[in-house]
């Protein structure tokens, strides 16, 4: 999760949401939702690799995919749903400034097979 969670604040700063462009609009991106899959087992000494895409937006939220790989096999898998927000005592959502919008559409791509699932027991 940790290793994700440094992915997708590359993502974001990709995107042009880096720590200086938070502060400076008292905004961020909260992950509301996140579905992890464990495929395979990580040694201590293994080199990580994570590969991240952007497979769907609006106007405030952002839909990624990570891809943890090694040894070139695939070995986990995260989605997140983050919503755009105004941060402090008033949290609200608020649209992506419009470059941050273009950057989003222009790294868009379509959702893996695997995206989007749900859990269930059945």
């Amino acid at each position: 999760m940790l290793v994700f969670g440094h992915a997708t604040d590359a993502v974001m700063a990709q995107l042009g949401m880096t720590p200086q462009h938070l502060v400076e609009t008292g905004t961020s991106l909260f992950t509301v939702e996140a579905h992890v899959r464990y495929l395979d087992q990580v040694g201590p000494d293994a080199l990580l690799e994570v590969r991240s895409s952007i497979i769907g937006a609006t106007a405030k939220k952002l839909w990624i995919w990570h891809e943890l790989w090694v040894a070139g096999r695939l070995r986990a898998t995260e989605e997140i749903l983050g919503l755009h927000v105004s941060a402090g005592a008033d949290a609200r959502t608020t649209p992506f400034p419009q470059g941050i919008a273009a950057r989003i559409e222009a790294l868009r791509v379509e959702p893996t097979e695997h995206a989007g699932r749900s859990i269930s027991v059945r």
